[in-house]
């Protein structure tokens, strides 16, 4: 299918395919992908993005269709949490979903001769050294893991180090903070893996939190989905949007029953701002992000 985006730039028509599949890596079963490129260009930056629990490769297309009209090219994974798989709790890969999530986007990375040759016209089009991992909710958790966040474990000691130097810039939408004390008796049972630590999160990364998102998943405040810019070094933008909820205005789907906030004017500038934020800093030739306004929606601020 080809459609075209409004934007502040120049938008290009747009090729999505769906499903690619990419061979399976100790997942259980292969990895589906929809990758998502202007029609034109050569030297693309790529994003990887990763939904929040539930959802699939098919969601996000407000923010998806935007990025690929200006000049990315988008990979987005179905993780094994999606509700089109149908993996429940008594599955034994459950407890290590949060794991497979990152093998997900790396295993995208380690393919993309792959994802090239499955996009008719998009064979050598792709510049690889400007990568970017973004994600929304658990997905966001998910990119920050190849930002440099790490997970502590009940000891408070943190984990493994899955941060991927081949990825240049993040983007984190509403992504959850510390656990422990910090997280619901809910999230506490449920979602060990909820314990991050950001204080290795060195990569460069633009934080969107909304000054509305109360999470049933910790009880403190909306400030929770501050945590990854507050406690991680910079580089670091934070965007706070007023009036925001989980959904961020609707950047799930054009038409998602459960986006309780629902605001085209702060979709259209988060789409605005991920992606002056992402070519400036992937281009440092570009001006963009310096002049970024919030337009009254919400606040900027920077580290």
């Amino acid at each position: 299918m080809s459609h075209s985006v409004e934007g502040s730039a120049a938008s290009a028509p747009v090729v999505s395919v769906t499903p690619v599949v990419l061979p399976d890596r100790g997942r259980g079963q292969d990895l589906q992908v929809r990758v998502s490129a202007p029609a034109t260009g050569s030297d693309l930056p790529i994003i990887v993005f990763s939904h929040g629990f539930g959802w699939s490769m098919d969601g996000y297309a407000p923010l998806v269709d935007f990025w690929a009209a200006h000049g990315f090219v988008v990979v987005q994974p179905t993780h094994l949490d999606s509700r089109t798989l149908g993996v429940t709790p008594d599955d034994s890969r459950y407890p290590e979903i949060w794991r497979l999530r990152v093998a997900d986007l790396r295993h995208v990375l380690d393919e993309l001769d792959l994802i090239e040759a499955a996009v008719p016209g998009l064979r050598g089009r792709l510049d690889r050294s400007r990568v970017a991992a973004a994600g929304h909710s658990w997905g966001g958790q998910t990119a920050s893991m190849l930002l440099g966040a790490r997970v502590l474990d009940a000891d408070g000691v943190p984990g493994e180090d899955m941060s991927d130097p081949r990825v240049k810039a993040g983007v984190l939408l509403a992504t959850t903070g510390t656990g422990g004390a910090d997280l619901s008796p809910f999230a506490a049972e449920h979602f060990p893996f909820m314990s991050p630590s950001f204080s290795d999160m060195t990569t460069p990364a633009l934080v969107i939190a909304g000054d509305r998102d109360d999470s049933p998943l910790s009880v403190r405040g909306p400030d929770w989905f501050t945590d990854p810019y507050h406690l991680s070094p910079g580089p670091k933008s934070l965007l706070t949007l007023f009036g925001a909820e989980h959904s961020l205005g609707g950047i799930a789907g054009y038409t998602v029953t459960e986006t309780t906030d629902e605001s085209p004017e702060r979709v259209a500038l988060i789409r605005r701002l991920t992606w002056a934020y992402l070519r400036s800093t992937l281009y440092p030739t570009d001006t963009g992000w310096a002049t970024a306004s919030a337009e009254g929606l919400g606040r900027i601020e920077s580290k």
